[in-house]
């Protein structure tokens, strides 16, 4: 069976798994806390455990999409990752859904570095900020229609609304069994080949000295350890901080569920619209200008956090959480282009990718716990605050990547030398 063009097939998955996981996750939070009856410490506690199995799981799995198959990593990882949120879904027991979570994050690190290794290598480093905006649009329209789908599910049952997201994703990864190509990446002849693992070391050795051997990468690892320890706060707790600190108005007496689907929806149909206009402007950005926009978004969206954290009233809360959500996901496509850009290497490109994940997990890992606990121990505004001032890092390392335009040349002689 002659299978789709790759391009094409990339966007349905975004679209679909995306499908799945918004039909799931727009409405957990509600199902933690009203069904299970989870503190804001369990809450973070729940993505820190399943940050801690994407710590040691992201590199060696991005090993073997380089080693083995970008496409079989991907289809591991999307049926893995739904079969876990359908046992989160069905049962309301917290050690049970503490193990889900870290099944989701080991299943996760298959796809992660897989993902946006697979489509570069097949669509090609040209052109590929565009094919990455385009993605997101269509992740944008499935995350829609999963919103609206996980929210009417959820008036009748929340449980359910999770396990639904679950059960989609699993039917994306078997379809991409069927449909998914795998052209642009080539196993090394059988003579070539030495063990399985001596080649995933060779393979994760050659990785690591890219990113160590090129300051750029360097760079982004570290902007991403920043962006991890910050995103918990928002994650987490901002389902909270909305129903416990804020308040939502009684209009037209809707339930808490379906403000937080309408959030979505507003948030992600603009985000339609402005990536519209961004995939013009980015296609063949170089890293200049990649770094200067994530640079401009990075500012507004820790100034956002902080506003959200402090505000008083429902409106400002609303807007400063849409003005969040919004510039994260555009910083997303941007994020991986000018990644990917920079890994000339497509044998290790997975890998690649894989580590700079593994910079966000462990961000995650160092940041969560601490923003969870001040959300406990102090408030929710708190902790809010403290997480949107935890990307201060993160500008300054753009500002240093931006002094020589993406470059890094005193680094880079200090490597020629070494």
């Amino acid at each position: 069976m002659r299978r789709p063009d790759a391009t094409r097939v990339f966007y349905g998955m975004e679209f679909f798994d995306t499908l799945g996981m918004q039909a799931a996750f727009t409405v957990w939070a509600v199902y933690l806390v009203q069904d299970v009856g989870v503190n804001p410490f369990q809450l973070v506690l729940l993505g820190t455990v399943s940050e801690i199995a994407i710590f040691f799981f992201e590199v060696p799995t991005g090993v073997v999409a380089d080693t083995y198959s970008r496409r079989l990593s991907i289809i591991i990882g999307m049926i893995g990752a739904g079969a876990a949120i359908v046992l989160l879904g069905l049962v309301e027991i917290y050690w049970v859904i503490l193990v889900a979570a870290i099944l989701r994050g080991i299943a996760g690190t298959f796809m992660s570095g897989a993902w946006e290794a697979w489509i570069t290598d097949e669509h090609g480093v040209e052109g590929i900020g565009r094919v990455f905006l385009r993605g997101t649009q269509f992740s944008y329209l499935g995350a829609i229609v999963g919103s609206a789908a996980g929210v009417a599910i959820a008036t009748q049952d929340l449980g359910l609304a999770v396990a639904f997201g679950g059960l989609v994703s699993v039917a994306t990864g078997i379809g991409c069994i069927f449909l998914m190509p795998e052209h642009g990446f080539q196993r090394r002849p059988v003579e070539e080949r030495s063990s399985p693992l001596r080649s995933m070391k060779t393979t994760a050795v050659t990785g690591g000295r890219l990113v160590r051997g090129h300051s750029i990468l360097l760079l982004i690892v570290g902007i991403t350890f920043f962006a991890g320890a910050a995103s918990e706060g928002l994650d987490r707790l901002w389902e909270a901080h909305l129903l416990t600190d804020v308040g939502l108005p009684t209009l037209w007496g809707l339930d808490p569920v379906v403000w937080f689907g309408v959030f979505n929806i507003v948030g992600l149909a603009a985000g339609v619209v402005i990536t519209s206009v961004l995939v013009q402007r980015f296609e063949y950005a170089d890293n200049s200008k990649l770094a200067r926009s994530l640079l401009v978004l990075t500012v507004v969206l820790s100034t956002s956090v902080v506003v959200f954290g402090l505000a008083a009233s429902f409106a400002v809360a609303a807007i400063a959480y849409l003005v969040a959500r919004l510039v994260r996901n555009l910083k997303d496509p941007l994020y991986k282009t000018w990644l990917n850009k920079n890994v000339q290497d497509s044998s290790v490109r997975a890998t690649v990718n894989s580590i700079a994940s593994q910079a966000d997990a462990i961000g995650e890992v160092a940041g969560g716990p601490v923003i969870g606990a001040i959300g406990t121990v102090a408030s929710l505004r708190a902790a809010l605050v403290s997480a949107g001032l935890l990307l201060v890092p993160a500008i300054g390392l753009f500002a240093r990547a931006l002094r020589h335009g993406g470059r890094e040349p005193e680094l880079e002689e200090a490597e020629a030398t070494a």
